[in-house]
């Protein structure tokens, strides 16, 4: 079905085809019960017993097994080939919050290209889980507690400046750029508190603080039109 969008009353994990693991799949829908295959990202989750509850892409690298195992109404087919098939499920995915699993771990543009699609304005908060870290796109104001001594990077997609409570090494004052100073392996000190002034940061934690992050990214979240 073209043109159609899901609403989801709960998280949901989104599984990609860029070399996903099982493990981190079965621990995203332990926050994220809805699972939805990106494209091929399907297939892998069949492969592993488990039924997505739609599936979502271009359909090019969709096995006929996923055909048979979803209803027409759960294969939500979009041909555009402007954009990739992680875009096409953030832009059709109304839910608190998106984890994202299998979309960092294959090839490095495919991997740049899931981090640039985080900061569009419309999608949910969306978390992209890797083997060792945590990224997302960090709301202009954003607060969220990971304790002491957690690792707590910020990568700047575009021109950035702010303030920051918490950090070992605070960002006030600081012109952050892409091509100029950015602000990786920072440290917590204790709860931390970010004001930005405009949206295109990256932030980037152990994977470990997942249970963290994601009540701290929904409550600082912009509600959305």
């Amino acid at each position: 079905m073209e043109n159609e969008r899901i609403q989801a009353a709960s998280g949901v994990t989104l599984i990609g085809g860029g070399d996903p693991s099982i493990t981190m799949l079965e621990e995203a829908l332990t926050h994220a019960p809805m699972l939805v295959g990106a494209d091929g990202g399907a297939n892998f989750a069949l492969k592993h017993g488990l039924t997505p509850d739609f599936a979502i892409g271009d359909f090019d690298s969709i096995s006929a097994d996923v055909r048979e195992a979803l209803p027409d109404e759960r294969l939500i087919h979009d041909p555009d080939q402007d954009t990739t098939d992680f875009q096409k499920c953030l832009s059709r995915l109304d839910a608190p919050f998106i984890l994202a699993v299998g979309f960092t771990g294959g090839r490095m543009d495919h991997t740049l290209a899931a981090m640039s699609a985080l900061l569009a304005e419309s999608v949910a908060p969306t978390v992209l889980l890797t083997e060792h870290d945590l990224v997302f796109a960090v709301p202009q104001e954003f607060s969220v507690d990971l304790g002491q001594q957690s690792r707590f990077s910020l990568y700047p997609m575009v021109d950035v400046t702010g303030t920051s409570e918490g950090l070992k090494w605070p960002i006030d004052g600081l012109s952050l750029a892409p091509n100029g100073r950015i602000a990786t392996s920072n440290e917590t000190t204790g709860p931390v508190k970010l004001s930005l002034d405009r949206r295109g940061m990256l932030g980037i934690v152990p994977r470990a603080q997942l249970g963290r992050i994601i009540p701290a990214l929904v409550a600082s979240w912009p509600a959305r039109a």
